[in-house]
């Protein structure tokens, strides 16, 4: 219920682009028809119960299998790794045109944060402008619904991962962190890893600390009994089969520590 959810409020965020003629395709119940995508799939939904998509869930892959029984036409709805989003129209065919079908990038419809327009320059946007688009889109997504990706709570304090999303080149973290601990905690720093391998295993772990290209709303003190939002902006990056996220936020002048570590 939740992934439905998800997708249907993307059919309401991207581009007007979704307005175009949407290309078919055919599927039957006695071949499996493969999809191939750009980008590893990260979400996948028909329209109707009769028409069956499936993709690897546990581990991110490029490719999923249609499968369908006779009954009206439908829709799949399809969100790549990088947050592009792809639409098409899907009918039953006793007879497949196509049993692989090889999508471009250029056949999505747009991107699962609203596209806002970056004002233009003669040349390349300077670093005024990113600064505005990234300001736009980091208040949308903390006007939007939160979720809850990972969390993790030390002390009293919980740090919380809500929301990745993908635009363009970057990538945008949806952070909380709140304080129940009795004390107020200032903020020395928040970093951003990429890890991989066992870190009790000191010789085959590694960990990577990300450029943070825009803070929105990053606090310098958390009081006790406040929670507070906030947004880091990224390089766009995609973790590996081995690799983790890892978010630690560390007390200026004290000891306390919390450390996140998902592999989404």
């Amino acid at each position: 219920m939740k992934t439905f959810i998800t997708l249907l409020l993307l059919t309401f965020t991207i581009s007007i682009q979704a307005q175009k003629t949407l290309d078919t395709i055919y599927a039957n119940d006695q071949k499996n028809v493969a999809l191939f995508f750009p980008n590893p799939i990260r979400q996948g939904i028909t329209g109707a119960s009769h028409f069956v998509f499936t993709y690897n869930r546990e581990k991110e892959q490029y490719f999923g299998l249609l499968q369908a029984k006779h009954g009206a036409e439908s829709n799949l709805l399809a969100v790549t790794s990088d947050g592009k989003v792809y639409s098409y129209i899907l009918k039953y065919s006793e007879k497949l045109p196509m049993l692989n079908y090889f999508i471009k990038e250029e056949k999505s419809i747009g991107n699962e944060i609203p596209l806002m327009e970056i004002p233009e320059t003669k040349n390349t946007a300077s670093n005024k402008d990113r600064t505005a688009y990234f300001q736009r889109a980091s208040e949308y997504l903390l006007k939007s619904s939160s979720e809850t990706m990972d969390v993790k709570r030390k002390k009293g304090i919980r740090l919380r991962l809500q929301k990745m999303a993908y635009d363009a080149s970057e990538v945008y973290l949806v952070i909380e962190a709140k304080n129940q601990s009795g004390i107020d905690f200032e903020i020395d720093y928040l970093n951003v890893y990429r890890t991989n391998g066992n870190n009790k295993r000191k010789a085959s772990y590694q960990r990577l600390q990300q450029k943070v290209l825009y803070k929105h709303k990053m606090p310098h003190c958390i009081i006790d009994g406040q929670s507070r939002r906030f947004v880091y902006v990224l390089p766009k990056f995609v973790l590996g089969d081995n690799e983790k996220l890892m978010l630690e936020l560390k007390e200026l002048n004290g000891s306390r520590k919390v450390v996140l570590q998902t592999n989404l």
